[in-house]
């Protein structure tokens, strides 16, 4: 099962950060067709959050189509987000670590990384290659 984390300094509001995080899991697999969600009792409980803002949040993801609430039984996943297999995130994440090794050791600090990773990835979709 998820457990969700919140980063009440990034400006990115609550109920999308839980979304995201689902969105991410079903991507990385650690989330399966099936798999249950917490409770909305359960994330109110060990993030202190408002209700109503887990609940939007799973509507969300149930608009996607990814989760399908289940009356008296919970959320539940319904469907995956298709991705590279688990070889391969295995072998692209190797290679990212190793890129992230060289650019602390050229000095680029965690600020730096993200920059240089928007602008690659921006210039990738600019260029149809993402």
């Amino acid at each position: 099962m998820i457990e969700f984390q919140l980063d009440r300094a990034s400006g990115v509001a609550t109920y999308l950060q839980l979304v995201h995080q689902v969105k991410q899991a079903l991507r990385l697999g650690t989330l399966r067709p099936g798999d249950q969600l917490p409770t909305a009792r359960e994330v109110v409980e060990s993030l202190a959050i408002n209700p109503n803002t887990v609940l939007k949040a799973y509507r969300e993801l149930e608009r996607e189509g990814l989760v399908a609430g289940r009356p008296g039984l919970g959320t539940f996943v319904e469907q995956g987000i298709a991705g590279p297999t688990l070889a391969d995130q295995h072998r692209l994440r190797r290679g990212l670590e190793e890129w992230v090794r060289q650019a602390r050791a050229a000095g680029l600090d965690e600020e730096d990384l993200r920059a240089l990773f928007s602008v690659v990835l921006a210039g990738a979709a600019r260029e149809g290659v993402a």
